[in-house]
C-alpha cells in the first residue's frame, strides 16, 4: 500500500520551484512507486484529484499497465469536462456565469494569506459550503462534515489556487486507452456536484469493459459518506484481481 499527499496538502511541505500541476503528479507517482514497490503487482485507487493523477501517469508511463498495474479504482474524478462545470447550480445561473475554476484564479490575486484569513472568520459558512458540495445526504454526520471540512482548512487558499489552472485544462480522455485491458472501478456519488455521474459515464465510454458503481444519495466524498458501501464493491474487486 502507498498512500501519498500533493505539495502542499496534508504533511507535505508547498513546492519551491515549479508549478503545480497534475502531470507534474503523475511523474511523482512513478517517483513513488518506483522507490517503494520495485517488484510485484500494483493496485492503484485514486479519489478526486489522485484519479487525475493515475491518469496522468497512466499518460506518461502507460508501459507500467497490465504489467506492473493490474488493477485501477477511479473514485469521484474526472477525465476533463472542468470547463462545464457548474457545482449544482441552476442551468440558468451557469449559462450566464463565467466558468467557475477561473474566477477562483482570479479572487487567487487577493492573495492566500487574505483569503485564508477570509476562510478562518468564516468557518461556519466554510463548514456549510462542505457539507453542500461534499456530501449527498441531506442530513450528514455533522462529526464527518467536521472531519472533512477540518482536513480540507489545512490546505492553504495558494495551493488551492495554484492547482485551479491545471484542474481547469485536466483532458485526459485519450490516456484512458493504457488502462484497457486492466480490470477498472469506477464508483461515483449520485449527488457529487464536483466530479458529477457525468464525468464517470465519460470515463466508462472510454473503458467500456470497466465497472461503474452509481451510490446513490452519496456527494464528492463517497468513500467516507457511504464507507460500507464502497468497501463492500472494493473488497469483491481486489479479491477477483489479486
Amino acid at each position: 500500500m502507498c498512500i501519498r499527499d500533493r505539495p502542499g496538502h496534508g504533511r507535505s511541505s508547498k513546492l519551491q520551484s515549479g508549478t503545480y500541476d497534475i502531470a507534474a503528479l503523475g511523474r511523482s507517482l512513478a517517483a513513488v512507486l518506483d522507490a517503494t514497490v520495485p517488484e510485484g503487482h500494483i493496485i492503484l485507487v485514486g479519489h478526486s484529484m489522485g484519479g487525475m493523477t493515475i491518469m496522468a501517469f497512466a499518460e506518461q508511463f502507460p508501459e507500467w499497465f497490465g504489467n506492473r498495474v493490474t488493477g485501477v479504482v477511479l473514485m469521484s474524478t474526472s477525465a476533463g469536462l472542468f470547463d462545464k462545470a457548474t457545482l449544482g447550480v441552476s442551468n440558468v445561473v451557469a449559462r450566464f456565469s463565467a466558468p467557475f475554476f477561473p474566477l477562483w484564479d482570479k479572487a487567487a490575486k487577493l492573495g492566500g494569506g487574505t483569503i485564508d484569513r477570509a476562510r478562518v472568520a468564516s468557518s461556519d459558512l466554510a463548514w456549510l459550503l462542505t457539507r453542500r458540495y461534499g456530501f449527498g445526504e441531506s442530513q450528514p454526520s455533522p462529526t464527518l462534515v467536521t472531519f472533512v471540512e477540518s482536513m480540507n482548512s489545512k490546505t492553504s487558499a495558494e495551493t488551492l489556487t495554484k492547482y485551479l489552472n491545471t484542474l481547469y485544462r485536466h483532458s485526459r480522455l485519450p490516456a484512458l486507452s493504457a488502462l484497457r485491458g486492466v480490470p477498472v472501478l469506477v464508483i461515483v456519488g449520485t449527488r457529487d456536484y464536483l466530479t458529477p455521474v457525468t464525468h464517470s459515464e465519460q470515463i466508462i465510454k472510454e473503458l467500456p469493459e470497466a465497472e461503474l458503481l452509481k451510490i446513490e444519495n452519496s456527494g464528492h466524498v463517497v468513500m467516507l459518506e457511504k464507507s460500507d458501501e464502497v468497501n463492500a464493491a472494493l473488497i469483491p474487486f481486489l479479491e477477483k484481481i489479486s
